[in-house]
């Protein structure tokens, strides 16, 4: 009879076995035996563990799927964002972001590294001492989902780090793009259409859906796939330079993408760009591009980021992929501020791995200048790959049957007033009780960024606004269960969730509730702006057009526009029944004490390098105590924090007298 010890050495020697199977299949793609012996190995250590339960690891290849599904996808915030990039459409604009980082560099050499753009889903992976411990979604950049469950499904994802731990400490971060390759979305949708399930619209589409679902067997059984692109120890990129970063992914188990290229100059940028895109319908996987990055690490650092972009980093877009149809029909979308947006109805045509079948016109202008009709044939385009477009008109097919199309002159949903203002192109329904301008602002304000209502969708919000449910945002807080489990498809637990949500959305910052209420003009960063600045709901509906003006980013348009909302008296009346309702309208104690003074409205320029600080952490400090940074220095810049190997930009500060601070003195200011 097998002691525990035996079977705990033959158990072993299995794992290692079907990981160095996983690896040459998942990883190398170079196989060395079928499917269905790579089946027998797994049921063989299935077998094995279940003789001896107390055996079974994390990290074993029998515990990637889960056995229940999960009740839900918790929120994780990131400890550095996963920003996007900056997008670069034609050559041009890709060395006019060389030229840049040139200027960034202040003479010091500089090298890239091209690596493809895969049209997928960004995630986090989390090691603790060389185990997988959390999988978690880009989400907004700043808050993702942890999906580790999911994570654990995909087979090129170790669940152990091959390489030692030494170089870069237990504390590991992987990033990568996980998508589903083209072979797999073909037999995927062939399935669901003989299953008479819709298919999935694209790729991307179908890995984002898959990597959110409940059930890890679901998500196993769609065969995901992932590349790493980027590694974080601790808080810290721990070679000097991503292209080492890159081969240490592939020593510890990942599967790095082949096509990759370090390039001295961006001319070989630009050359590897060309001969990729002459590649690209070859691979076995969608990309719209490719991500240029800076090598150095150090460099990556000291250039920082924006908001929302580093400025080591950009994508560069293919040309859009382009195709004719026929426009069937213009219809007219009536959006949340009552704006009048003419659709072109087309024959669906397939277009870069999407079926498409609508696209926008804008406005009345774009249709005269275009010269649209009814029954034309047009040749569209995805623009940046996304949103279907109308390039223009092949005149040639044309036979005399077309039809001209006249924007309406009442709003096509209630009947209203429509107005356009001198010098505007929109024009809106001015109506008030608008149910399309309802149901607009309704799905805005329960959207990811603003309140984040999960669950509340097009379908609900449908059925609410025509069963006259909701006036505005300020009902969705005195629904009851009653009321919201009798809607289509709403069984007593969805409609349990949905209330749920509701009550988890009144503890959403003030920010967010700022951008929710759709003021015209007022994106998520001015919201940010305006809840820093005011720390509460009733004291920015207090404010004049002057003090909203002098806030630095907020301008005299945003000015008029908000106070201009807060000047209606339906709008006002929302905002006091959201606050007696128990949603959140004000800063709270901590988050005020934040708000420093002594940063409060001015603004910063990094330059150099803080041995202390990354240049993404001292800019978060400084925005979190109501500071701004920004890249130049001019009369208007009250601080230049100046670290090692300071260039033109500390003699700039100089010259114009502006304050410098070393890096104690900004320690000392953040105490």
């Amino acid at each position: 009879m097998a002691t525990a010890q035996t079977i705990g050495k033959k158990i072993e020697k299995l794992r290692e076995e079907i990981r160095r199977h996983e690896e040459l299949y998942y990883v190398k793609d170079t196989p060395e035996i079928s499917d269905a012996e790579y089946d027998k190995l797994i049921e063989q250590l299935k077998k094995l563990e279940e003789e001896q339960p107390q055996l079974i690891t994390p990290d074993s290849p029998t515990q990637r799927v889960g056995g229940r599904p999960a009740e839900g996808f918790p929120e994780v915030v990131h400890r550095r964002p996963m920003l996007s990039l900056d997008n670069s459409y034609n050559i041009e604009e890709l060395m006019a972001f060389d030229q840049r980082c040139q200027k960034l560099a202040e003479g010091r050499a500089l090298e890239y590294v091209a690596e493809l753009k895969i049209d997928g889903v960004s995630i986090s992976l989390q090691y603790d001492n060389q185990l997988l411990a959390r999988g978690v979604t880009r989400g907004d950049g700043r808050i993702g989902e942890e999906v580790t469950q999911n994570a654990r499904t995909i087979r090129s994802v170790p669940l152990r780090l091959r390489a030692s731990g030494d170089s870069v400490g237990r504390d590991v971060e992987v990033r990568g793009e996980v998508f589903i390759p083209r072979s797999v979305f073909e037999n995927t949708n062939a399935e669901r259409e003989e299953q008479g399930e819709p298919r999935f619209a694209n790729p991307r589409n179908a890995a984002a859906g898959t990597l959110r679902q409940l059930d890890s067997r679901i998500v196993a059984s769609r065969r995901l796939d992932l590349f790493a692109y980027d590694l974080i120890a601790g808080e810290r990129k721990p070679f000097a330079t991503q292209w080492a970063a890159l081969n240490w992914l592939e020593q510890a188990g990942f599967r790095v993408n082949p096509h990759r290229e370090l390039c001295p100059s961006i001319e070989e940028v630009v050359e590897f760009c060309k001969r990729m895109e002459t590649q690209r319908d070859d691979l076995d996987y969608e990309i719209d591009g490719l991500v240029v990055k800076v090598n150095s690490t150090r460099l990556q650092d000291e250039f920082g980021a924006t908001q929302k972009a580093p400025r080591w980093a950009a994508a560069y877009k293919y040309p859009a992929r382009q195709a004719t149809t026929k426009v069937l029909a213009i219809t007219v979308q009536i959006g949340r501020t009552g704006a009048l947006t003419p659709v072109a109805n087309l024959e669906p045509v397939l277009l870069a791995g999407t079926t498409v079948s609508r696209a926008t016109l804008h406005n009345a202008d774009e249709i005269e200048r275009l010269g649209v009709r009814i029954g034309d044939w047009v040749l569209i385009e995805k623009g940046g790959e996304v949103i279907p477009k109308v390039l223009k008109v092949i005149e040639s097919k044309r036979t005399g049957a077309e039809k001209r199309f006249r924007m309406p002159r009442k709003c096509p949903v209630c009947g209203g007033e429509i107005f356009r203002l001198d010098g505007e192109v929109v024009a809106r329904c001015v109506a008030a009780d608008c149910g399309a301008q309802l149901r607009g602002r309704l799905l805005h304000f329960a959207s990811r960024r603003a309140m984040r209502i999960e669950g509340l969708g097009e379908s609900l919000v449908d059925q609410m606004v025509e069963k006259k449910m909701l006036r505005d945002a300020g009902d969705l807080y005195k629904l009851t269960l009653g009321e919201i489990s009798g809607l289509e498809r709403m069984a007593k637990k969805s409609a349990q969730n949905l209330l749920a949500q509701i009550e988890r959305s009144k503890s959403r910052d003030l920010s967010h509730l700022i951008y929710a209420l759709g003021i015209r003009h007022v994106g998520d960063r001015t919201a940010a702006i305006l809840a820093n600045y005011f720390g509460s709901l009733e004291t920015l509906a207090e404010a004049s057009e002057t003090a909203l003006d002098d806030i630095p980013e907020v301008g005299l348009t945003v000015a008029q526009s908000v106070r201009g909302w807060f000047d209606d008296a339906g709008n006002l009346d929302l905002c006091w029944r959201l606050r007696a309702a128990g949603v959140r309208t004000k800063i709270d104690e901590k988050e005020k004490a934040a708000v420093d003074e002594r940063f409060a409205g001015k603004q910063f320029v990094l330059t150099g390098t803080l041995p202390g600080y990354s240049r993404e952490e001292a800019r978060a400090l400084i925005e979190s105590r109501g500071g701004r940074v920004t890249t130049s220095v001019s009369k208007k810049t009250d601080y230049v924090i100046a670290g090692a190997e300071a260039g033109s930009k500390l003699d700039k500060a100089t010259t114009l007298g502006v304050t410098v601070l070393d890096e104690a003195a900004f320690k000392g200011m953040l105490r």
